[in-house]
């Protein structure tokens, strides 16, 4: 299949699942600067992978995906102190882990491709 707007990458998709959990998962979270610091990481996943797309150059959309890969990186850590300060329990981590995983495995996999 012909990737033709950013929208047909499956890590994008994939990335766009994982904000949107991240989202409703801290939406109540009374910790603002955690919230806020959590949801621009895994924003940032999704609009790195459209910004290097949108380039139309293979080095430049490389270049993207990379920094999409540490902040899926940065999600993940943050989701560690997530759940010991009580802020997820052990299965929202566990689901939001897997899926910041299965997002960068994507992303080194479109990496390779390029």
């Amino acid at each position: 299949m012909k990737i033709e707007k950013f929208e047909d990458i499956i890590g994008w998709q994939k990335a766009k699942n994982l904000t949107l959990d991240i989202y409703k998962q801290f939406k109540n979270c009374r910790d603002f600067s955690f919230k806020d610091q959590m949801q621009r990481a895994t924003i940032s996943i999704m609009n790195n992978i459209a910004e290097g797309f949108e380039r139309r150059g293979d080095k430049e959309l490389k270049h993207f995906l990379f920094i999409a890969k540490g902040s899926c990186g940065e999600v993940r850590s943050m989701l560690y102190v997530s759940q010991e300060l009580g802020y997820t329990t052990k299965q929202d981590f566990d689901r939001l882990y897997t899926l910041s995983v299965e997002t960068s495995k994507l992303l080194s996999g479109f990496i390779k491709t390029l």
